[in-house]
């Protein structure tokens, strides 16, 4: 019986990468990866999370890009599957951002999304 190919739940632009290379390089203590999810909270009723783990959860989806170790909650699979992170940098301001096909729109403020979960036979098309 062949192997069920994987999906990659989200990627990272070359921009992206490079910046959390840069971060965690700065840490005190190497970092496992970074930990990406969704919390309820805000306007728009959610947010993305971001933060250094220094172990996975044993239920952690790890996803490797661009030499960079994402994990994700399994409860935020479906609100990520398919986004791409990047790092944005304009004369103002500078930070990560989201292109999630599940994102259903966004408030003023710009921290707090409203995101539609994919169906799980999404999953079984990203395979």
């Amino acid at each position: 019986m062949a192997a069920r190919k994987r999906y990659q739940v989200m990627s990272l632009t070359d921009a992206a990468a490079g910046r959390v290379q840069e971060i965690m390089s700065q840490a005190d203590t190497p970092p496992f990866g970074l930990r990406v999810g969704v919390k309820n909270g805000g306007c728009a009723g959610m947010s993305y999370t971001m933060e250094m783990a220094g172990a996975p959860a044993p239920s952690d989806e790890i996803v490797e890009d661009k030499g960079v170790r994402i994990l994700i909650d399994p409860k935020a699979v479906l609100f990520l599957l398919g986004t791409e992170m990047d790092f944005k940098v304009d004369k103002l301001s500078s930070g990560f951002v989201f292109q999630n096909p599940n994102q259903t729109s966004a408030c003023g403020c710009g921290e707090s999304v409203a995101i539609t979960p994919a169906s799980p036979e999404a999953l079984a098309g990203a395979a």
